[in-house]
């Protein structure tokens, strides 16, 4: 296609999204999610950090199902939550039914103006056992990363080394709901924002988690917020099946064993992503 027929074809997209946004031609779902929107603007805009600045590659994607639910656990990096963003695209682009994936976040990230408008908009919700059942029971894809701000704020030291998982609540869920688990490893976050240490003073007087201090940040100033390139791997692994588990729900130990199990593959799963990523770049020079 031409570069004038290329440029034609943009700008009536942006005439028919318009169009659509004044006359109210669109869609939000129960949880707030705008697929119009994200269409539109949100990963447009995000696919050139995916595409050009990471150079996102994806594994194992013929392991996320057609049609129905799944729950798909990824580590958690890169002090900001990037790699989120980069694994809902990534299900999209990849999948041959451009699936959307639907965040689960943690409070604080829906009491932050315009982050919240944003998370919710975009397909998140809450990280909360009842959304995350009622996602599930009708039939999506569902992302967690159990980590928490304890996996995007470790130091850099620190990377591919995953933080504890909490309580399991994401295995309670899928138990309740039969829903496949998919472990879901992404390397190459943990480089976009190398934290070497973490301002607790500031942190506690902003009420966040922590305030990083990495090589060019806060020294740049905004500068400081452009992400690293790195090169970036996502790969799925076989989903575990709770399929007819309804009973070990509410068996604490069952529970653990089982959130372990996903942890420990994850963290294999890093491995062999780390590895990977040494060959080809041996290869390359």
């Amino acid at each position: 296609m031409a570069e004038r027929d290329v440029w034609d074809q943009r700008m009536e997209n942006v005439v028919a999204f318009v169009r659509r946004r004044l006359t109210g031609a669109y869609q939000v779902d129960e949880f707030g999610f705008d697929q119009d929107l994200t269409d539109s603007v949100f990963y447009p805009l995000l696919r050139y950090l995916y595409r050009d600045w990471f150079r996102v590659e994806v594994r194992g994607v013929d392991r996320l199902p057609e049609t129905g639910a799944a729950l798909l656990v990824a580590n958690h990096s890169g002090t900001i939550a990037i790699d989120a963003l980069m694994l809902a695209l990534g299900v999209h682009d990849e999948h041959p039914a451009h699936r959307y994936l639907r965040l689960l976040g943690a409070d604080l990230v829906f009491r932050v103006p315009g982050l919240s408008e944003f998370a919710r908009k975009s397909g998140g919700t809450l990280a909360c056992g009842p959304d995350a059942e009622r996602l599930m029971r009708s039939g999506e894809l569902v992302g967690v990363f159990p980590e928490g701000f304890k996996g995007i704020g470790k130091l850099y030291r620190d990377r591919y080394k995953l933080q504890r998982f909490g309580r399991g609540g994401f295995v309670s869920a899928a138990l309740h709901t039969g829903t496949p688990i998919i472990p879901v490893g992404i390397v190459g976050a943990e480089e976009i924002y190398p934290m070497i240490g973490n301002f607790k003073p500031l942190a506690r007087l902003l009420g966040t988690p922590y305030f990083p201090i990495t090589p060019i940040f806060p020294w740049l100033g905004p500068l400081g917020l452009v992400p690293l390139p790195s090169k970036w791997y996502i790969e799925f692994r076989e989903p575990i099946q709770t399929d007819g588990r309804i009973e070990e729900a509410d068996d604490p130990l069952a529970v653990f064993n089982l959130a372990d199990q996903v942890r420990e593959t994850i963290q294999q799963t890093l491995q062999d992503l780390l590895k990977l990523r040494e060959e080809e770049a041996a290869r390359e020079d």
